[in-house]
C-alpha cells in the first residue's frame, strides 16, 4: 500500500465517521473547507454532516488515480 492509497482510504473512513467535523477536508489540505463543513454542521445541527458520509462513499469508490487527480492534483474541494 502506497502513501496516496493509504490517504484516500483515511480520509474516506474519517469523512464517512467524522464528516460532520472536516477532519477529511483538513487531511486534504483543504483548510476552508474543513472550516466551512464545522461551521455548517454546527449551524444545521449535525443534519447536514450528512455530507461527509456522502464524500466519504465517493472518495472510496474512486479509482486510486481518480483520487490522486480530482482531490491532490486538482484541489477539487467540494464533491
Amino acid at each position: 500500500m502506497n502513501n496516496t492509497e493509504s490517504k484516500k482510504v483515511l480520509c474516506g473512513v474519517l469523512a464517512i465517521f467524522l464528516g460532520g467535523l472536516g477532519i477529511h477536508k483538513f487531511m486534504l489540505g483543504y483548510t476552508k473547507e474543513g472550516v466551512i463543513q464545522i461551521i455548517i454542521s454546527i449551524g444545521s445541527c449535525g443534519i447536514l454532516s450528512i455530507l461527509g458520509l456522502i464524500e466519504g462513499i465517493i472518495y472510496l469508490t474512486k479509482s486510486d488515480e481518480e483520487f490522486i487527480q480530482t482531490y491532490q492534483v486538482g484541489h477539487k474541494g467540494w464533491f
